[in-house]
């Protein structure tokens, strides 16, 4: 879902020099190799590099790229350059390299009129680089802050408008991992932690698609306590925001073969507390 949905929407700057911007495409990721030390004047480094990559040779624009800002670190060309081998660097699905040249970039030139593009193109890098719920999601977590910085710093832009796509997306994800967790506890009957990672699920992420089964798990975990009264609210919350859903109809069923009373059936007293997590 990820890979197909940060296909879409990605702004970025073709030309620096020109201020100009495109949607990035991936590509292959080839081994970008160092080149020769040969001082060179910076007009002519920098046209050759350009050469390459209006071919979309990026394996080659790239260290030229960077052969510029080494040869001539004071020059305007270098400022260019930096965000140009980002941008070659990230056809080349080398994230590690494009966050680089980005934190460079926002290091050296914090108040240039092209950072949020750094800022942009290094969240992007992170983002691109979660992985399933079944694995660590520091990545995740790193993509989750560099997307918000470029919402925080840049709200009016359009790399903010893709920003905010991408965090709704990243969020669910990580709700997702929490679910994860919580139903392998579920399954092997270890039922407060199971409930631990539903309700963070509700504390954290409450705007995400992960939330009525989050809410259907801890009724099934009350359940299988023998704590009715803890279930009832959980059903009678997810009743009342979700009643069209598949996980309302399973608690539904649930507490009907159960012979209690269907969540809407249940007096809003007993909400409590937890009715405030969606109001």
């Amino acid at each position: 879902m990820f890979s197909v949905l940060a296909k879409f929407g990605r702004v970025a700057l073709v030309a620096v020099m020109a201020g100009t911007a495109l949607t990035l495409s991936g590509c292959g990721s080839d081994d970008v190799e160092e080149i020769e030390y040969i001082e060179r004047p910076v007009e002519l480094l920098y046209e050759d590099a350009l050469k390459f990559f209006r071919r979309e040779d990026y394996r080659s624009a790239a260290p030229l790229f960077e052969e510029v800002e080494r040869q001539h670190p004071y020059s305007v060309w270098a400022r260019r350059a930096i965000l140009m081998s980002a941008f070659c660097y990230y056809e080349l699905n080398k994230y590690s390299q494009v966050i680089l040249a980005a934190d460079r970039f926002i290091a050296l030139h914090p108040g240039n009129k092209d950072v949020a593009y750094a800022y942009y193109i290094k969240a992007v890098s992170y983002y691109e680089q979660i992985s399933d719920v079944g694995r660590d999601q520091k990545t995740t977590q790193q993509a989750l802050v560099a997307l918000n910085d470029v919402v925080q710093r840049f709200p009016n832009t359009a790399y903010a408008r893709d920003a905010r796509l991408k965090i709704d997306l990243t969020l669910d994800h990580l709700a997702g991992k929490e679910m994860s967790v919580g139903r392998y506890y579920l399954k092997r009957e270890q039922y407060v932690a199971a409930i631990n990672r539903f309700k963070a699920v509700l504390d954290a992420y409450q705007t995400t698609s992960q939330v009525p089964e989050a809410l259907h798990r801890l009724v099934e975990a009350y359940m299988a306590l023998g704590i009715v009264p803890e279930a009832q609210k959980y059903a009678a919350v997810l009743g009342h925001n979700f009643p069209g859903s598949e996980w309302y109809e399973a608690t539904y069923a649930l507490m009907t073969d159960a012979n209690l009373a269907p969540a809407t059936e249940v007096d809003d007293d007993i909400l409590g507390d937890i009715w405030g997590f969606f109001f």
